[in-house]
């Protein structure tokens, strides 16, 4: 990681808690200014941000707000990033699981809203700090959380496996984009496994005519096989930093996990 006069920064979406907030620590330990994107406000991680001489903003928004992006990235890029920044990170990692329920039971207004924050604004998002990574000659690392539901049909899913699926599609086929236009940006997605967050709770408080391996997940966390967020986290900054990342790539946290 670069250190001095450079100045990388990181937009970080979901990093009230979870992944995105322990993606957003490790960051700031590396020397990265953080910008996170949350519906609350983040309050303690200004001094992880103090301690590593970095800065930390939190800034409060709804991402089903899609009509609304473009002012929150000039936002972003106005108020909270300073003119010399050398190297941007985005973090697609906000998401949710609801609704979970067979696909003939979920209504038309749960479906959109699911979209809007699983697929429809990690691509936005993707693709307006593209434009300003371009304008400001800006080499850009997108990071956007999947999941193994992407490449498993699985009852109770229908809105999850295939919002995560299209995420996935999307990162390979931006990612083909940059490759040809011989841009410096590279757009990767990662996939986290199951792990200790909010989400999981969700998903074990099921039904089980909504979700038939709710059981499962219910015996992944009494086994104790779920794994620490802080872990998974510690994987998917490494792949971010590390300057043989692959683009295109759809990375596993199973394959660096022993």
């Amino acid at each position: 990681m670069r250190v001095g006069w450079f100045m990388d920064y990181a937009i970080v979406t979901g990093a009230s808690q979870g992944l995105g907030k322990e993606i957003a620590k490790l960051l700031l330990s590396y020397g990265v200014h953080v910008i996170g994107i949350s519906r609350s406000k983040v309050i303690d991680l200004h001094s992880v941000a103090d301690k590593f001489k970095v800065t930390f903003q939190s800034v409060t928004y709804d991402l089903v707000d899609v009509a609304n992006l473009e002012t929150l990235l000039d936002t972003i890029t106005t108020k909270y990033m300073e003119n010399n920044v050398t190297k941007l990170y985005l973090v697609n990692n906000a998401a949710v699981i609801e609704p979970i329920n067979q696909g003939a039971h979920i209504s038309p207004t749960s479906l959109n809203y699911h979209f809007q924050i699983n697929a429809v604004t990690p691509m936005a998002l993707t693709n307006l700090f593209l434009q300003f990574a371009n304008q400001k000659d800006i080499p850009l690392t997108c990071l956007t959380v999947t999941s193994g539901a992407a490449e498993k049909p699985t009852f109770g899913w229908t809105a999850y496996c295939s919002s995560k699926a299209s995420v996935n599609m999307y990162t390979k086929t931006i990612a083909k984009e940059q490759d040809e236009l011989n841009t410096k940006h590279t757009i990767v997605a990662f996939s986290p496994g199951v792990m200790d967050t909010e989400m999981q709770a969700q998903i074990r408080s099921s039904e089980k005519s909504a979700f038939q391996a709710v059981d499962t997940f219910k015996a992944y966390y009494e086994t104790k096989r779920l794994q620490q967020a802080g872990k998974i986290a510690s994987i998917a900054t490494e792949i971010m930093l590390d300057n043989n990342i692959e683009n295109g790539r759809i990375y596993y946290a199973r394959d660096y996990l022993s």
